[in-house]
């Protein structure tokens, strides 16, 4: 068992990691099971399918709205502090949600209601709990750190998480949410656990009180100034809106372009968190044994020839396959990048950043459904694909020569 122990917890990394780790797991485990619960609620309350992609909006919408603050808050506030009370609010507000699930007094209002205060929580949880892994761990063991943590993001929140909640949602609709609360405040106690290391403070020491806005505005000039992160930032934002052009449309295309069944839709699903599993487990060896800049660019290069693949692919179990192959590298990709902007990042700067890394994706992700949508409409369910390929194909020969600098940008602090 204490082999197990230091595989998972390398004692190298620390008491404070694996506080900081199993906070993360726990809380994984919760929103794992609201990724299935949620939808389920939002459809026993409503028929409506504009009300059900309203509720999936609501939860993205918190962070084009308040990313940027959430950034400024993590960076000139107690960022062990900010985590706590934005987990509590998150436990406070689906609390509530099950009193009124309990008492059957639930609307469709209460529940887009609830979505929207939760992800608004999350927004500030989250950009801070980034930061708060630099300020534990060495740079050299950021990847070791970024590893497990999306080891427990794949494990809890993609695998078991939505399993458990559709089970406890069928067995009494509030259990799932009940069962949330619980996750919620047991990761609330694991965070005030984490103590910071000699010398380190959870608190930016500033030479002046500014204000949000100042903060913010010096935050999106730093990025702007600093080439590898800026890079960074273009090609997640860039390949999250080709990612998600097809992804929107994705079940269509795999009952009407590839013709397969409901389950076969739920294999394309899980055969990408199987692949995440190879990814998240090979990630150690790949980063001892790889070049940071080669990993990278193998990475997006396989983005692009994926998006190809199922382009040109009319058969069920080749998707699958494929999507093994993108679960594989978009897990080692999701470790590298976090890996590679923490360390490139000053301590003064990891909050403002992360959130402006964070706008990104969700924005990318929300202009990219928007986008595939409308080229399936008058394109057919292959064109998204075509788009995703030449979209992809093209910023990547734009940044190829960049990415090794990307690679092995070091922070000055």
């Amino acid at each position: 068992m204490s082999a197990l122990v230091e595989a998972v917890f390398p004692r190298r990394l620390g008491r404070p990691f694996r506080w900081l780790v199993s906070a993360s797991w726990t809380s994984n485990i919760g929103d794992g099971i609201a990724l299935a619960a949620g939808p389920l609620l939002v459809a026993s309350q409503t028929d409506s399918a504009f009300l059900v992609a309203l509720a999936a909006m609501l939860q993205r919408l918190p962070w084009l709205l308040f990313g940027l603050w959430a950034g400024a808050l993590a960076d000139r506030l107690d960022r062990r502090r900010v985590v706590i009370v934005a987990n509590a609010f998150r436990a406070l507000v689906i609390a509530v949600l099950c009193v009124f699930i309990g008492t059957g007094t639930v609307s469709i209002g209460m529940v887009l209601a609830a979505m929207f205060l939760y992800g608004t929580a999350e927004v500030f949880a989250d950009t801070t709990q980034q930061t708060l892994l630099p300020t534990l761990v060495a740079p050299a063991d950021l990847g070791a750190g970024n590893q497990r943590m999306q080891a427990g993001f794949l494990g809890a929140n993609q695998l078991i998480g939505p399993p458990l909640g559709a089970f406890f949602f069928a067995a009494g609709m509030v259990w799932p949410f009940a069962i949330q609360v619980v996750c919620a405040a047991l990761a609330i106690v694991l965070v005030s656990r984490i103590t910071a290391l000699p010398g380190v403070s959870f608190v930016n020491v500033r030479d002046a009180d500014t204000h949000v806005r100042k903060d913010i505005a010096e935050g999106l000039r730093w990025v702007w100034g600093n080439p590898p992160v800026r890079t960074l930032c273009i090609v997640i934002l860039v390949f999250n809106i080709t990612w998600a052009a097809p992804w929107g449309v994705l079940v269509k295309y795999s009952l009407d372009h590839l013709h397969m069944s409901e389950v076969g839709y739920g294999l394309l699903t899980t055969a990408s968190a199987v692949g995440g599993v190879v990814g998240v487990l090979s990630y150690g060896w790949l980063e001892r044994h790889v070049n940071l800049a080669t990993l990278i660019r193998v990475c997006l290069t396989l983005e692009v020839l994926t998006h190809g693949a199922f382009a040109l692919t009319t058969t069920g179990w080749v998707a699958i396959v494929i999507m093994f192959e993108f679960g594989v590298y978009a897990f080692v990709w999701g470790t590298l990048s976090t890996t590679v902007r923490q360390r490139a990042v000053p301590k003064a700067f990891q909050g403002r950043v992360a959130s402006i890394n964070m706008i990104c994706v969700f924005g990318g992700l929300v202009l990219g459904q928007g986008i595939g949508g409308l080229i399936a409409e008058h394109w057919g369910l292959v064109a998204p694909w075509w788009f995703a390929c030449a979209g992809a194909g093209i910023t990547l020969a734009l940044v190829w020569r960049s990415l090794g600098n990307v690679a092995h940008a070091q922070a000055t602090d």
